[in-house]
């Protein structure tokens, strides 16, 4: 392998070994790496052509890969050949991993799930594809000053990416506008314009090198990237427009939507990427097979969320339009090739479009949409539904503006509808989707997030792994579910003090970092509480924020109690348009900066909020933490996977009974898990009842001074009023159960302190939660979309 990288640098780099920098070695150790994966790539695509072999095509608008270095490595079985290669000329491989940028192709636990899944589907021999955008800027790189939130450009394409490989052949164009006309006796869309979709394909290694598949990710371009006669005549910036029109397809992800040009751009978005994947699929199967009529034997595709939900409407225009098929023949082949996955219970996150902007933008999609609205309500009137089922099951909805429903699109197109966690299924049944379920009674399924225990705990956590393997074997490495051996260690002192020293290390490594980025000096040996997510009402960073100020507060006014010194960690990313998230980061910088430059509190409390949150920084995260915070108001999260991977790396949960908290709690066992608050029921209920917060909150003297301090300014004194309208609305209906949870979580707060002090316990219970969540593996849950959805094992 020396030798290969050498001449990969010679070569293909253009460098010396004598004159070589660091990146130049990191760009051929990539090189290099790849020239072996390409190999178990083209296998991996003769094998799939060879058999016929049924294809999963995942459709998202994230994908969050990460760094790619490591992880391929790992898998490949790699890491130690070419950490040899590396040591001869005196370089080290981690701190050229480091040198790797993460890519910005995602924002939270949607990308990252995608990405896992990705990970299994290779580690399982699945053939399939990954399709999304080739994001140029991504989300947005975050950084805090003064205690806000600063959105800037992620550039990690900066100096390119050597994992990618160019496909121009499988290039598609992409309309927008126009008009629809018969022809004969077909029906024709002709766009008013069009840009370029090109394909740029990253592999994607599966665990010992099983598989590569493919993410094919999509660029766009104008067809006339610059219009010479305008720019002669001074008009450059208008002859550019087309380019800059094509550009704004790729650049962000999620741009804001509060404008009626930021919606149209989010449209444009979804059904260009959602576009050219569906053509890149219909394409191949004709290609290759010939008889479009059998795609729903050689393909499945799985929508992730709402978000490329028209693939519904422009897989029926291409059997239609282009293939010539009838529409219910079309339509059912449609449904037997598609499936959708449910994310969110929150009617705003499951999308709709203003009829107006649907019908100028993709008019034949319109017309399409309106003749299966007429099939499906037509069914339902059969079906006995009564009129107010039928208004809430129809894909148009009337009420006030009106607006195309997405969601209802995904589910009425596709023969399998997955909520993400038991709870979440249920709830799918009952609220959102409740009419639809009621028309559709076995459409809906659950399958239960899961995380690649390769990066989460074999990567991220090699001391951790290490000391699993010389407990209990290698068997865990490639089925995590035998973890489970790890239960005959829980009682196990001398187990249990190697697990806490690697525990240790990890809080060591992750303090020495934020003491390097940030300045601040942590204490290892105090309890790590972790809330590391992305930023929203209802994940309630606010509840934890409000339960650290009364903390604060008890300190100080009982310091002769024997309080369990704490390090709250936060970090994650606030929508830009979001005011009150971009509030709750600004809140918890106030609080640190005045806890920790309190002595009165030295060494008890320390508050931290890491900026620009993403896989790596949960990389040095997940292995560092002790408390596993996963706090949503019951009945709002769909499952989550940070609860997973704090989990899998000895963290203890403290959450209520919601998303995927429910069955890790049935897994770790009750007394391995710390569960406060209502449950979904009782929220509910709670709601309906006329719930009075200012009662709950006048009977808690804790939280009536936490509010009061952070209301008053406090926290803020350069802008009292900061925070007024903030915690004014706790006081006035507090949505999301803020006040009424508040007394349980802190009383749960105060026994993690006990069972802190009770290390030999604490110990034990973090090695049952390692032990007993090898179930919540990405595997397992790609397995059973294999097995039930995709009829591809």
């Amino acid at each position: 392998m020396d030798k290969h990288i050498v001449r990969v640098l010679r070569q293909r780099v253009g460098k010396d070994e004598r004159a070589a920098k660091q990146h130049d070695w990191y760009t051929a150790s990539i090189l290099a790496l790849r020239d072996e994966i390409i190999e178990k790539w083209i296998d991996s695509t003769r094998r799939t052509y060879d058999s016929q072999g049924k294809r999963v095509y995942y459709l998202s608008m994230e994908f969050l890969i990460g760094r790619l270095l490591r992880d391929a490595l790992s898998n490949m079985g790699m890491t130690r050949e070419f950490e040899a290669a590396l040591k001869a000329h005196g370089l080290d491989l981690a701190a050229l991993e480091e040198l790797e940028p993460d890519a910005a192709l995602g924002n939270g636990g949607l990308g990252r799930l995608a990405a896992c899944f990705m990970e299994s589907l290779a580690t399982l021999d699945i053939p399939a594809y990954g399709y999304g955008i080739r994001y140029v800027n991504g989300m947005f790189r975050q950084r805090v000053d003064d205690g806000w939130q600063v959105e800037l450009p992620e550039t990690w394409l900066a100096h390119g990416n050597p994992w990618e490989f160019e496909r121009l052949e499988s290039t598609y164009r992409i309309g927008f506008g126009g008009e629809v006309v018969a022809e004969g006796d077909g029906v024709f869309w002709h766009p008013a314009e069009q840009v370029e979709a090109t394909a740029i394909d990253t592999p994607v290694v599966g665990w010992r090198g099983k598989r590569v598949n493919t993410l094919r990710l999509w660029t766009a371009s104008p067809l006339d990237p610059i219009k010479l006669d305008a720019f002669n005549a001074g008009d450059h910036f208008g002859a550019l427009a087309e380019q800059v029109r094509a550009d704004s397809l790729v650049r962000v992800l999620y741009p804001a939507d509060s404008s009626p040009a930021g919606q149209e751009l989010r449209l444009r978005q979804e059904y260009f990427f959602t576009a050219a994947s569906i053509q890149d699929i219909v394409r191949r199967h004709v290609q290759y097979l010939g008889d479009i009529r059998t795609l729903p034997e050689q393909a499945a595709i799985q929508l992730n969320d709402t978000h490329p939900s028209v693939a519904v409407a422009e897989l029926m225009r291409l059997l239609v339009d282009e293939n010539g098929l009838e529409f219910n023949e079309a339509w059912d082949i449609c449904r037997r090739t598609v499936s959708y996955t449910n994310h969110t219970l929150l009617p705003e996150a499951l999308e709709s479009w203003p009829l107006p902007l649907f019908e100028r933008l993709l008019p034949r999609h319109m017309q399409i949409i309106y003749a299966i609205n007429s099939r499906v309500l037509r069914e339902a009137r059969k079906a006995g539904c009564s009129d107010a089922e039928i208004s809430a099951i129809s894909l148009i909805d009337e009420n006030g503006e009106r607006r195309v429903r997405m969601a209802n699109l995904a589910f009425v197109g596709a023969h399998s509808v997955n909520g993400v966690a038991a709870l979440h299924t249920d709830l799918m049944k009952k609220t959102v989707f409740a009419d639809l379920h009621k028309l559709y009674p076995d459409r809906i399924n659950n399958k239960t997030n899961g995380v690649t225990p390769r990066r989460w705990l074999q990567q991220c956590n090699p001391g951790l792994t290490s000391v699993i393997r010389e407990a209990i074997g290698d068997g865990f490495l490639d089925d995590a579910e035998k973890l489970s051996d790890l239960n005959a260690f829980a009682a196990d002192a001398q187990f249990g003090a190697r697990v806490a020293d690697v525990k240790r290390a990890n809080k060591v490594a992750l303090s020495d970092y934020i003491k390097k980025t940030m300045g601040i000096r942590l204490d290892p040996d105090a309890l790590f509480d972790v809330q590391i997510k992305r930023i929203h009402e209802y994940k309630r960073q606010l509840l934890n924020l409000i339960e650290t100020v009364a903390l604060y507060d008890q300190i100080r006014s009982h310091p002769e109690r024997d309080w369990v010194p704490r390090v709250k960690i936060f970090a994650g990313k606030a929508a830009p348009s979001y005011h009150n998230a971009k509030l709750v980061i600004k809140l918890a910088n106030d609080i640190a900066r005045r806890v920790n430059a309190d002595p009165s509190v030295g060494g008890l409390l320390k508050v931290v909020f890491v900026p620009n949150y993403n896989v790596s920084l949960g990389e040095r995260i997940f292995p560092a933490a002790d408390l596993s915070e996963q706090i949503s108001t019951a009945g709002m999260e769909a499952s989550g996977t940070g609860n997973m991977k704090f989990a899998l790396n000895g963290a203890l949960t403290i959450g209520t009974l919601d998303g995927a908290n429910v069955e890790i709690k049935d897994h770790v066992g009750d007394d391995n898990i710390v569960i406060f608050g209502l449950t979904a029921e009782e929220v509910a209920a709670k709601r309906a009842s006329g719930y009075n917060p200012r009662e709950v909150i006048d009977g808690s003297r804790e939280l009536r001074q936490a509010l009061s301090a952070i209301s008053s300014g406090v926290f803020s004194p350069d802008d009292p009023d900061r925070y007024k309208d903030l915690i004014g609305g706790i006081y006035d209906h507090d949505w999301f159960m803020c006040a009424a949870d508040f007394d349980s979580y802190a009383a749960a707060q105060r026994s993690i302190d006990a069972r802190w002090e009770d290390m030999a316990g604490w110990r034990s219970a973090t090695i049952r939660n390692i032990a007993n969540v090898g179930w919540f593996s990405s595997d397992r849950t790609i397995s059973e979309y294999a097995k039930d959805i995709w009829k591809v094992l």
